[in-house]
């Protein structure tokens, strides 16, 4: 069962999120500002983060700043910010997807779905014309 973690500073969008991540079959955490978020997320590393960029104390996107700094966690965005520019810079920051505010909770676990799916294909694409060579000594067969 993938995990999924939450994060929102509203408790009806996360309760929202959390019933439709439930039934669509996944294990659910949820935090209510990027602190949380942070300890939650070291305490049980979750497979995908879905992620306000309002958060009390740290926001958002500092939340996504230090989770890509400990590694490749899909990232999906979920924000009453809907500027261009807000989703540009979300997207540049780490996120995989963005999601404005206010959604359909059937379109954020088809994103969530689509996130994973992406991130567990990601390393298995056909192998490169470098990896198909063999190499023994100084001798190097391309079939």
């Amino acid at each position: 069962m993938k995990h999924v973690l939450v994060v929102d500073d509203e408790k009806r969008i996360r309760e929202v999120v959390e019933y439709a991540l439930a039934k669509a079959g996944y294990r659910v955490t949820t935090a209510a500002d990027g602190e949380r978020a942070l300890a939650a997320f070291e305490a049980d590393t979750p497979d995908v983060v879905v992620l306000d960029v309002m958060l009390p104390g740290s926001d958002g996107l500092e939340v996504c700043r230090r989770i890509r700094a400990r590694g490749t966690t899909p990232i999906v965005f979920l924000s009453a910010r809907n500027d261009e520019v807000d989703r540009i810079v979300g997207l540049e920051i780490g996120g995989d997807d963005y999601l404005t505010k206010p959604f359909s909770p059937r379109e954020l676990v088809a994103r969530v779905r689509a996130v994973l799916r992406r991130f567990e294909n990601a390393g298995t694409s056909a192998p490169t014309p470098a990896s198909r060579t063999l190499t023994h000594g100084e001798l190097v067969v391309d079939p």
